[in-house]
């Protein structure tokens, strides 16, 4: 028996494939010599940041106090051209530099490469106090050197720091993509545009959720499955969510959230407030409360 033909199935497939009503929006019209983003060139982004931030636990393992002068500036260096690249491919990808030339626009993205190198000695020192809190607060830390090279809590809060200054920075699609790959890395997913304060730790921290709008004060602590979400979206006269508009929760000082709590919405957590595991919160914690399920 002869082998049979499908080549008709494929024809007709690729035609309605090919059809501009079955890809209306999921459909990127790439310009011949802009660049794409590349999953490649930000992992190598990230690693670089991660080397200058904890010179000797990533990157090169053997720099020493005579040649940490001498690595930071090369992979500082490499850093720089990397990131301008990048920062140019998610101004292209974003549309928003089509009505400039491209020499006036990579100009613009170096700029911001060297402003977010110039920004490295300010996350060094926040994610110094992260790394201390961590340590601090967990009785099973050995060690600084324990929690920098194993904790997913500080990869995933390294590259939150990093992308934020990114967005603030005005680049787009860049910071979103560098804290996925921290969450797919480490199950932890904070949104890029939340703020944090100093001395962040989260324990564990598989399933964490941080949203967009959330403000987050310091030395708040965060344990697994915690979840700071919106509790609604208002909608627009399309019946579309409103984008952009605070809707997460706020996180005073001194505030610990233990594992698997929900907390809904734009309300506060006040400061030095105990919110405990398995809670669902969608209304403001006074100050210093201490909220637990009823026995």
């Amino acid at each position: 028996m002869g082998s049979l033909d499908f080549t008709h199935i494929l024809t007709e497939t690729v035609a309605k494939l090919s059809a501009c009503e079955s890809y209306k929006d999921l459909f990127h019209q790439h310009r011949d010599g802009e660049p794409l983003p590349s999953a490649e060139a930000l992992q190598r982004i990230v690693s670089l940041s991660r080397s200058i931030l904890f010179p000797g636990y990533y990157g090169n393992s053997t720099v020493h106090s005579r040649t940490v002068n001498y690595y930071i500036g090369v992979s500082g260096e490499a850093l720089y051209d990397l990131l301008a690249g990048q920062i140019f491919a998610g101004l292209c990808f974003g549309g928003e530099n089509r009505d400039e030339g491209c020499t006036m626009c990579m100009e613009r993205c170096r700029e911001k490469a060297a402003q977010f190198i110039a920004r490295l000695p300010e996350l060094r020192r926040m994610l110094a106090t992260d790394v201390e809190a961590m340590y601090n607060g967990d009785p099973a830390a050995t060690s600084i050197g324990e929690v920098i090279c194993c904790y997913p809590a500080i990869k995933a809060i390294s590259n939150y720091r990093i992308a934020h200054e990114l967005l603030r920075l005005g680049v787009p699609l860049i910071p979103r993509i560098i804290t996925e790959m921290a969450h797919s890395e480490t199950g932890i997913d904070i949104h890029p545009g939340a703020e944090i304060g100093t001395h962040f730790a989260i324990d564990h921290g598989t399933g964490v959720v941080i949203g967009a709008t959330t403000i987050i004060g310091c030395r708040v602590k965060l344990y697994q499955g915690v979840t700071l979400g919106a509790k609604s979206f208002p909608l627009d006269a399309d019946g579309k969510p409103i984008k952009g508009i605070p809707r997460h929760p706020i996180l005073e000082d001194d505030v610990v959230i233990y594992s698997n709590a929900t907390i809904l919405g734009r309300i506060t957590i006040g400061k030095g407030a105990t919110i405990g595991g398995n809670i669902w919160v969608t209304e403001d914690v006074a100050p210093g409360a201490r909220v637990v399920q009823r026995k």
